[in-house]
């Protein structure tokens, strides 16, 4: 299957998510907005999504106003500032097509064939994410919508951290994409 130019045998059906909430503290000022040779990193993600073949690709959080008159698809975060987990609990239930490919909004190297190297490696599992040495990149990975009561019920007793609410999902990882295609900035 060819997709935007770049074979890719995943699904042939999938949404795309863009996280962009978040008060980027570290930062200092909104990330989505950050601007790396004329695109901001919120549509470089965009862009990697729809080259890679997503059906719908929407935001989850951030500044509606701004990111509309992008002419992107603004979801409002559900609660503000309850950290990824909540705003994947919300991109799952607002997708329209499975599997969904969550992206963070600061991943200024994000690419359509990372994308589809995640995808496949989704086969039957309920999540797929990539691994940059020992660390699961939580924020670039494929997950299927049955994963949602789980994640639900995890976020209704506090947690917020997508890595203590996995128990009983099944995620596979996938190795060998570039660290740099990984990386997000903070600072």
């Amino acid at each position: 299957l060819r997709r935007g130019g770049v074979a890719i045998a995943g699904p042939a059906r999938f949404s795309g998510a863009v996280l962009a909430g978040g008060r980027s503290r570290r930062m200092g000022r909104d990330k989505a907005f950050i601007d790396i040779d004329g695109v901001p990193l919120v549509e470089r993600a965009v862009m990697a999504l729809a080259e890679a073949g997503a059906a719908e690709i929407r935001i989850t959080g951030g500044d509606a106003d701004r990111l509309a008159a992008l002419g992107l698809t603004v979801d409002p975060d559900v609660v503000s500032y309850e950290g990824p987990l909540a705003a994947l609990v919300a991109s799952l239930e607002r997708a329209r097509h499975d599997p969904v490919v969550v992206l963070a909004c600061d991943l200024p190297r994000v690419s359509a064939e990372a994308i589809g190297r995640v995808l496949d490696a989704l086969g039957d599992a309920d999540a797929v994410v990539p691994t940059d040495g020992d660390r699961r990149q939580w924020l670039h990975g494929a997950w299927r919508r049955r994963c949602l009561p789980v994640l639900r019920a995890a976020y209704r007793v506090g947690d917020r951290a997508i890595h203590r609410a996995i128990t009983g999902v099944e995620v596979h990882t996938v190795e060998g994409i570039p660290p740099l295609v990984l990386a997000d900035v903070d600072r």
